[in-house]
Protein backbone atom coordinates (compact mmCIF):
# COMPACT_ATOMS: atom_id res chain seq x y z
CA UNK A 1 0.00 0.00 0.00
CA UNK A 2 1.09 3.42 -0.39
CA UNK A 3 0.14 6.24 1.96
CA UNK A 4 -1.51 9.57 0.68
CA UNK A 5 -1.66 13.01 1.26
CA UNK A 6 -3.75 15.60 -0.74
CA UNK A 7 -3.85 19.41 -0.63
CA UNK A 8 -5.75 22.00 -2.76
CA UNK A 9 -8.72 22.66 -2.35
CA UNK A 10 -10.55 25.41 -1.12
CA UNK A 11 -13.42 27.68 -1.75
CA UNK A 12 -13.91 29.47 -5.21
CA UNK A 13 -16.40 31.01 -6.73
CA UNK A 14 -18.17 29.22 -9.99
CA UNK A 15 -15.61 29.63 -13.12
CA UNK A 16 -13.05 29.49 -11.19
CA UNK A 17 -9.99 27.04 -11.13
CA UNK A 18 -8.08 24.38 -8.46
CA UNK A 19 -5.64 22.38 -8.86
CA UNK A 20 -5.57 19.47 -6.45
CA UNK A 21 -2.59 17.65 -5.41
CA UNK A 22 -1.64 13.89 -3.84
CA UNK A 23 1.98 13.00 -2.86
CA UNK A 24 2.19 9.55 -2.62
CA UNK A 25 4.49 7.89 -0.22
CA UNK A 26 6.87 4.99 -1.11
CA UNK A 27 9.31 3.66 -4.04
CA UNK A 28 6.39 1.78 -6.37
CA UNK A 29 4.02 4.59 -6.60
CA UNK A 30 4.86 4.45 -10.46
CA UNK A 31 3.34 0.93 -10.58
CA UNK A 32 0.33 1.89 -9.67
CA UNK A 33 -2.86 3.65 -11.48
CA UNK A 34 -4.47 6.32 -10.03
CA UNK A 35 -7.81 7.60 -9.14
CA UNK A 36 -9.48 10.48 -8.03
CA UNK A 37 -12.86 10.38 -6.08
CA UNK A 38 -15.36 12.96 -4.92
CA UNK A 39 -18.19 12.45 -2.36
CA UNK A 40 -20.78 15.20 -2.15
CA UNK A 41 -23.23 15.11 0.95
CA UNK A 42 -25.92 12.75 1.57
CA UNK A 43 -24.33 11.06 -1.76
CA UNK A 44 -22.13 8.06 -3.03
CA UNK A 45 -18.71 8.08 -3.43
CA UNK A 46 -18.01 8.14 -7.58
CA UNK A 47 -14.69 8.24 -9.56
CA UNK A 48 -14.24 11.61 -10.77
CA UNK A 49 -10.45 10.79 -13.19
CA UNK A 50 -8.24 8.18 -13.71
CA UNK A 51 -4.75 7.42 -14.94
CA UNK A 52 -2.58 4.89 -16.14
CA UNK A 53 0.91 3.75 -14.48
CA UNK A 54 2.83 6.03 -16.96
CA UNK A 55 0.26 8.62 -17.87
CA UNK A 56 -0.46 7.90 -21.34
CA UNK A 57 -3.96 6.62 -20.92
CA UNK A 58 -7.08 8.98 -18.45
CA UNK A 59 -10.31 8.93 -17.81
CA UNK A 60 -12.24 11.70 -16.76
CA UNK A 61 -16.33 11.10 -16.36
CA UNK A 62 -18.97 12.34 -17.76
CA UNK A 63 -19.67 15.25 -15.69
CA UNK A 64 -15.57 16.76 -15.59
CA UNK A 65 -14.87 15.96 -19.11
CA UNK A 66 -13.44 18.57 -20.87
CA UNK A 67 -13.24 21.02 -17.30
CA UNK A 68 -11.32 18.47 -15.42
CA UNK A 69 -7.71 17.28 -16.64
CA UNK A 70 -5.62 14.00 -14.55
CA UNK A 71 -1.76 14.13 -15.05
CA UNK A 72 1.08 12.74 -12.76
CA UNK A 73 4.50 13.26 -12.35
CA UNK A 74 5.97 9.70 -11.08
CA UNK A 75 9.42 11.16 -10.46
CA UNK A 76 7.70 12.78 -7.84
CA UNK A 77 5.21 10.93 -6.52
CA UNK A 78 2.32 13.13 -6.93
CA UNK A 79 -1.00 12.82 -9.06
CA UNK A 80 -2.47 16.04 -9.97
CA UNK A 81 -6.58 17.17 -10.52
CA UNK A 82 -6.67 20.61 -12.63
CA UNK A 83 -10.20 21.94 -11.93
CA UNK A 84 -11.41 24.55 -15.02
CA UNK A 85 -14.94 26.07 -15.16
CA UNK A 86 -15.85 24.94 -11.57
CA UNK A 87 -19.87 24.41 -10.83
CA UNK A 88 -21.51 24.84 -7.79
CA UNK A 89 -22.33 20.61 -8.11
CA UNK A 90 -18.85 20.26 -7.73
CA UNK A 91 -19.01 20.35 -4.13
CA UNK A 92 -17.57 17.63 -2.64
CA UNK A 93 -14.51 16.09 -0.51
CA UNK A 94 -12.19 14.87 -3.15
CA UNK A 95 -10.20 11.95 -2.14
CA UNK A 96 -7.04 10.29 -4.05
CA UNK A 97 -6.79 6.86 -4.25
CA UNK A 98 -4.28 4.11 -5.19
CA UNK A 99 -5.55 0.95 -7.03
CA UNK A 100 -5.56 -2.16 -4.73
CA UNK A 101 -3.06 -3.89 -7.10
CA UNK A 102 0.25 -2.54 -9.05
CA UNK A 103 0.65 -2.98 -13.04
CA UNK A 104 2.93 -3.15 -15.60
CA UNK A 105 0.28 -2.11 -17.89
CA UNK A 106 0.81 1.55 -19.78
CA UNK A 107 -3.35 1.30 -20.60
CA UNK A 108 -4.81 0.32 -17.13
CA UNK A 109 -6.82 1.44 -14.81
CA UNK A 110 -9.49 0.73 -12.54
CA UNK A 111 -12.84 2.97 -12.56
CA UNK A 112 -14.65 1.07 -9.41
CA UNK A 113 -13.81 2.16 -5.85
CA UNK A 114 -13.73 -1.46 -4.65
CA UNK A 115 -10.28 -1.78 -7.15
CA UNK A 116 -8.97 0.59 -5.22
CA UNK A 117 -6.71 -0.16 -1.77
CA UNK A 118 -5.10 3.18 -0.73
CA UNK A 119 -6.71 6.24 0.49
CA UNK A 120 -6.26 9.75 1.17
CA UNK A 121 -8.04 11.67 4.03
CA UNK A 122 -9.54 14.30 1.43
CA UNK A 123 -10.08 17.60 0.68
CA UNK A 124 -12.81 19.78 0.47
CA UNK A 125 -13.59 21.81 -2.47
CA UNK A 126 -16.70 24.10 -2.23
CA UNK A 127 -17.46 26.14 -5.44
CA UNK A 128 -20.12 29.34 -4.72
CA UNK A 129 -22.76 30.44 -7.14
Amino acid sequence: QVQLIESGGGLVQAGGSLRLSCNASGRTFSMYPMGWFRQAPGKEREIVAAISTRGGTTYQSDSVKGRFTISRDNAKSTVYLQMNSLKPEDTAVYYCAAAARTSYSSNYFPLQRYEYGSWGQGTQVTVSS
